[in-house]
């Protein structure tokens, strides 16, 4: 069928606005205004063809807004992967500045607050280039920036020597977040393509356009076979994902009670924990009782009943002194989890009335429950009467003061294992460090308790071929469980017992021909879309020299606005032939 005329003579109309370039200075104002204070157009200049889109000046504060960038981004990207930890880093701060603020709370608001603003400049940036402008920034921005950066160098300085084991906890989160990582980092580089054809046909200049493309294609082709490097435990086939990890009770559930007091393990069991995990001194008359701590300030209203021995070792009070302290309260008041606000009227005062726990009462509720433990026992501090014999005493009470068997005990400590193993040689032996095959069976250890940040599939592959468990503390967060599944770790000590007990799969599990599925895709449409963008952009150059007969008028100085011959519907005859053409010049907008 035949083409209409009416479409015949839309045709060179819809050519010619396709060539044509217009300013919107609505937009541009806007832009202006918000990169360099320059709302008004007179205050602004654009770019002509081959010169540089900035001063010196300007192209080392552009340089210096796509470094703070990457800071920015990298400190927010690590400190918000260290979420797991936060708990400790309050808790490290209280005991240095004796009061409680959720610092690794506000140090995420602000990291997230200077990425955000460093981004919106940068995108100011690139949307002023693809306009044609010329880059100016504000005085008041370029502080901004410094301080944005300062602030970037100075974090990651200090939370490196404090949280040095955070970057491993990074290198681990790549593994199951670099797929989806990669995914964006494409579309970030396919979005870019727009502005970078626009100034590479825009440069006279075979040095610029060579520079401009070389970077811009090695940081492509790079971003496109980063996957052939990448390694994932939760890319696996169908049916070879082994059981969930066993949840053991870090010090019971501490996001819904008290830790280390009873109704903080028995919250344990009611989420359904398999296990339970504490820490165990001795008290100045050999009773031994829950407490993480060396001191009971953290825990306890000790400054309240004994404000002379705030500070005094926890062994060195007696059972008698203990019990009058309340271990409850302080839950509420400093809320470390953000969680009390979900408890509800008979938790609270359940919580309230909550006192220092004995070990003897932490075994009993395990053996009725039937749960395993696993406790770190600490020796009392010199001059203590129990200071050499804090292990048998501790075997006493396991022994002959509570009903729980003895292979329901994961012994921890490695002081005197050989007479311990003598004395009782039921209990289950954990280590709290690495070692040969051979030395762990040697010692009849049966479990391994480590640092989540020491993950590894062989590893655990290895002991478990010697019949050697694995147990990861303390992981609290879906992303980090999910690994520790997918890598196959028998078990993980949690604060989070309530919401790892409900994942039914591990997050980002997926098949290696899914995710290669997902790569050449990803690369294929990307691409796809790059070659479109720049044949698009060089066929507009060459169309707009030939529709003008010659080179593009400049107007202003600038090379956005051009003369176009413009072929109106009305300049169609009724046989379908063009008449003589009418200069139209192109309106701005």
């Amino acid at each position: 069928m035949a083409p209409s005329l009416t479409t015949l003579g839309k045709l060179p109309v819809v050519r010619c606005r396709l060539l044509q370039r217009y300013e919107h200075q609505p937009f541009v104002s806007c832009l202006a205004g918000l990169y360099g204070c320059q709302w008004r157009r007179y205050q602004r200049t654009r770019a002509t063809p081959g010169d540089c889109c900035c001063s010196k000046l300007e192209c080392a504060s552009f340089a210096l807004l796509i470094v703070t960038f990457c800071l920015t981004l990298v400190f927010l990207y690590f400190w918000s992967e260290a979420q797991n930890d936060y708990n400790d880093f309050d808790w490290f701060n209280f005991g240095n500045l004796g009061f409680w603020f959720p610092w690794s709370v506000v140090l995420l608001v602000i990291a997230a607050a200077f990425f955000s603003y460093i981004t919106l400049l940068l995108l100011l940036a690139v949307c002023l280039l693809s306009e044609g402008q010329k880059l100016y920034l504000h005085w008041g921005h370029k502080i901004g920036v410094l301080v944005s950066l300062a602030f970037s160098i100075l974090a990651i300085a200090v939370l490196s020597d404090l949280c040095s084991k955070e970057w491993t906890t990074l290198l681990l989160s790549f593994q199951v977040t670099a797929p989806y990582l990669h995914v964006g980092g494409v579309l970030l580089m396919t979005l870019l393509s727009w502005p970078i054809a626009l100034h590479f046909y825009h440069i006279n200049r075979k040095v610029g356009q060579a520079l401009i493309m070389g970077l811009y294609l090695a940081v492509l082709c790079a971003l496109y076979l980063v996957p052939l490097g990448m390694y994932s435990p939760c890319l696996k086939e169908e049916g070879t994902l082994g059981l969930a990890p066993a949840l053991i009770g870090h010090r019971g559930a501490p996001m819904l009670a008290p830790e280390n007091t009873l109704m903080s393990f028995e919250k344990a069991v009611e989420a359904g924990g398999q296990g339970l995990e504490t820490d165990v001194t001795i008290s100045y008359d050999g009773v031994p009782f829950l407490m993480h701590d060396h001191t009971l300030r953290r825990t306890t209203n000790v400054q309240e009943v004994f404000p002379n021995r705030t500070d005094a070792p926890a062994a060195m009070f007696t059972w008698g002194e203990l019990e009058t302290l309340n271990a409850g309260a302080w839950f509420l008041h400093r809320d470390p989890f953000s969680t009390a606000w979900s408890l509800s009227t008979e938790d609270r005062a359940q919580v309230q009335n909550q006192s220092v726990c004995t070990f003897r009462d932490f075994l009993e509720l395990a053996s009725q429950r039937g749960k395993q433990v696993i406790f770190d026992l600490y020796r009392p501090p010199k001059g203590h009467p129990y200071r050499d014999t804090w292990i048998t005493r501790t075997l006493e009470v396991i022994q002959n003061e509570s009903s729980i068997q003895s292979h329901q005990v994961l012994w921890l400590p490695s002081d005197l294992r050989s007479l311990v193993q003598q004395l009782d040689p039921d209990l289950q032996h954990t280590s709290a460090s690495r070692a040969p095959v051979e030395e762990l069976q040697q010692n009849h250890i049966v479990q391994l308790n480590l640092h989540y940040s020491s993950m590894s599939t062989e590893m655990i592959i290895e002991y478990a071929a010697a019949n050697i468990s694995t147990n990861l503390y303390v992981i609290s967060q879906s992303w980090l469980y999910s690994l520790a599944w997918c890598t196959g770790a028998q078990s993980v000590t949690t604060n989070a017992l309530q919401f790892l007990n409900k994942l039914s799969r591990p997050l980002f599990l997926m098949t290696p021909d899914e995710y290669n599925l997902m790569w050449v895709l990803t690369d294929v449409v990307s691409i796809t879309i790059i070659i479109i963008i720049f044949i698009f952009h060089w066929w507009r150059e060459q169309s707009l020299a030939f529709c003008s007969g010659s080179k593009p008028t400049l107007e202003h100085g600038t090379y956005i606005k051009f003369r176009t011959d413009v072929w109106s519907v009305s300049s169609v005859n009724i046989l379908g032939e063009p008449a003589e053409p009418n200069l139209a010049t192109v309106s701005e907008h």
